[in-house]
């Protein structure tokens, strides 16, 4: 498996809220089957929406939760195809998640199936973080904690709508975070892989749901650098 090493690192460039919906719980076992990636700069101001389906090449597991079928992904790409263009939209940023421990390893788990080792990108969670603030009426579900301070319009279990209510709330909760300077710092002296070799032999399209508003997201995505 290749070392993290080649991209330079940089100025810190602010934060990757991600979400992903996936075929099951297990990232060892199970595949990403839709993911998101909202960009908010150092000062948490939208920077940028990306989404996909990916295909899981096999079953797409609970659709009774994402509402994902196997028909949806006609002319999804595979995790390979997206991983170098993620890479560029990761790289430099704080990872932020609602639960975030989970959404990184299925994509530790993904890029090491392609033979990629990801740097140990510094992360926020916004369930960590609402916890800390107190005790959750309601529990500490994305919808829960996003209700408790007034975000209660998006599609929850679509990965680009609970992106944005996580971004939202991560931006509630970020004031409270006192070593988010140091945090952005560390993500910006990271080092990450180069766009070569299996980074750089597929570049697809990114397809995002057929359903999911197209409201500041951007369907399909070429390009390296976000």
């Amino acid at each position: 498996m290749p070392s993290v090493s080649g991209r330079n690192p940089g100025a810190p460039r602010g934060f990757a809220v991600v979400d992903l919906e996936a075929t099951g719980s297990s990232s060892h076992r199970h595949r990403v089957v839709e993911l998101a990636v909202v960009l908010l700069d150092r000062d948490l101001e939208p920077q940028g929406e990306f989404t996909t389906l990916v295909d899981p090449q096999g079953p797409v597991g609970p659709t009774h939760i994402h509402g994902i079928e196997p028909e949806h992904l006609g002319g999804a790409p595979r995790f390979a195809g997206i991983a170098g263009r993620l890479l560029a939209l990761l790289s430099g940023r704080v990872l932020v998640g609602h639960n975030v421990g989970c959404d990184r390893a299925f994509l530790v788990a993904e890029y090491a199936r392609i033979g990629v080792r990801l740097p140990d990108v510094p992360e926020l969670c916004t369930m960590r973080l609402a916890a800390e603030r107190g005790p959750a009426p309601y529990g500490l579900s994305l919808r829960a904690c996003a209700a408790a301070v007034g975000i209660t319009d998006w599609r929850p279990h679509a990965a680009l709508g609970d992106a944005r209510a996580t971004a939202t709330l991560f931006a509630h909760l970020a004031p409270g975070v006192r070593d988010l300077p140091a945090l952005l710092a560390l993500a910006g002296g990271l080092r990450w892989p180069e766009p070569s070799g299996v980074l750089a032999a597929a570049d697809a399209l990114w397809m995002r749901r057929g359903n999911e508003p197209a409201r500041r997201s951007v369907p399909n995505v070429r390009h390296w650098g976000a």
